[in-house]
């Protein structure tokens, strides 16, 4: 069986939506000049690329259409590069990393841009309020509110909102210092000359968020601070196989050792890594103290406080360039920043193993364990 690594990764600035630096910028041009940055910083081959895999939470309007195949009109690929989007919501472009690692093993290609965009300038994000009706009295907790399963979470662990809000002030500080110390400026690529993530507050502090409303729910805990923002933004992987890799000499960052993805209760869906950050750790033979880096998607306070009380994560470990509380969680993207970033993280810290793992709507988890070549 072939083993895949992860040769590069880049991102585009993560901007507020609706009022950020990139409102103005189509997904389609957003994606395509990350993957741009991509092949420039790689140096890859372009011939070689057999798929653009590309996840995207949201497919309608502008990013409707296979925008995985529109990129690559748009960056440079041959004609005979292909492309497709997939959609797992929130783990969308994760998936895209495990389906090239797929790929890859079975011999049926040798090099895959994986990626995701999300412009949530561009989509009305919720439910409509019974798309399928017949789930809603099988099922009536598979339409529940984003906001609602993150109190459920946080009333389910006894999280207070104290909690959430230092949880998410360590993550502004932790994205702020990464940002001034220039640690975010190899991942990043200026566009529509913004180079800066848009949504770190490095004066978050509890005297500021003890004044904000509660966001869901009148008698709970979550906020908009401990909720992570609706945000643009692209990101994508370079996924190769391990020989092809080392034979070109490619920036290797780590090895992909195996996947995982495990549904749980709908109501409950921050709960989703834990069973799969578990099944991972299983198929690798690992256990969770063997993990050095651990990028945990801040989907909510709530739920990411969860899963690390319930794993038993050491939370010095946890995101330690900060988290999408302070970065932003573009849907589409977030899977492909946070495998990418778990990588990189691998290779600057000099670690040995990492787990990048989300939370995903509906009801499910993702999980992605990696390990360093060196």
């Amino acid at each position: 069986m072939y083993k895949s690594v992860i040769a590069e990764y880049s991102r585009s600035p993560f901007t507020m939506a609706r009022k950020g630096e990139l409102i103005d910028i189509k997904p389609v041009n957003l994606l395509a000049e990350v993957i741009k940055d991509l092949i420039k910083k790689s140096k890859i081959e372009t011939k070689d690329i057999e798929d653009v895999i590309v996840g995207c939470a949201f497919q309608v309007g502008e990013q409707c259409f296979n925008i995985g195949k529109l990129s690559t009109f748009l960056s440079g690929l041959d004609i005979k590069t292909s492309g497709m989007t997939v959609d797992r919501w929130c783990g969308s472009s994760m998936e895209a990393i495990h389906i090239a690692a797929g790929k890859i093993a079975m011999g049926s290609g040798k090099v895959f841009i994986c990626g995701g965009v999300e412009s949530m300038t561009r989509v009305t994000t919720g439910f409509d309020p019974i798309p399928y009706p017949y789930n809603d009295k099988q099922n009536p907790n598979v339409y529940f509110s984003m906001g609602l399963t993150a109190e459920n979470v946080a009333k389910k662990y006894s999280i207070t909102r104290k909690e959430q809000q230092e949880f998410a002030i360590s993550s502004h500080k932790k994205a702020f210092n990464a940002q001034t110390e220039g640690r975010f400026n190899q991942e990043i690529v200026k566009i529509n000359n913004c180079d800066k993530d848009g949504n770190i507050r490095p004066n978050s502090s509890h005297e500021v968020l003890d004044g904000l409303k509660l966001a869901f729910d009148p008698n709970g805990t979550v906020t908009a601070a401990t909720s992570s923002p609706l945000t643009d933004g692209a990101a994508a992987t370079l996924i190769c196989e391990e020989q092809y890799a080392k034979e070109k000499n490619l920036n290797i960052l780590a090895r992909v050792v195996t996947t995982a993805v495990e549904g749980c209760e709908a109501d409950l869906m921050g709960l989703g890594p834990i069973g799969a950050t578990k099944k991972a750790l299983t198929r690798a033979n690992l256990s969770i103290k063997d993990i050095d880096i651990f990028e945990i998607n801040e989907a909510f306070s709530s739920q990411s406080l969860a899963c690390i009380k319930d794993l038993g994560i050491d939370q010095s470990k946890v995101n330690i360039d900060g988290g999408a509380l302070a970065l932003g969680h573009p849907l589409g993207a977030t899977g492909a920043r946070i495998t990418g970033k778990a990588a990189q993280l691998l290779k600057r810290e000099n670690k040995k193993f990492a787990i990048a793992t989300q939370c995903i709507g509906l009801g499910m988890g993702i999980a992605t364990i990696l390990e360093s070549l060196e």
